[in-house]
């Protein structure tokens, strides 16, 4: 699968875990304890949400590429 969601990447103290979020996919989000399983997992995830998203009958947004949060 290849992501075209832009992906937020940050370390969480709290978690011990890097965090993953998927802004364009309300609730989507992954955990890892390197960068890269989490984002590996971010990728499951995305994949997961997509099928259900289609199993329920919703929209599923059109990846728009970087996205002006900073």
């Amino acid at each position: 699968m290849s992501v075209k969601y832009e992906l937020i990447i940050y370390w969480s103290e709290e978690d011990q875990a890097f965090i993953v979020e998927v802004p364009e996919l309300p609730g989507c989000m992954a955990d890892g304890q390197t960068y890269v399983e989490a984002v590996s997992n971010a990728e499951i995830i995305i994949q997961e949400w997509i099928e259900t998203a289609q199993e329920l009958g919703r929209s599923i947004p059109i990846p728009k590429g970087r996205l002006l949060y900073a």
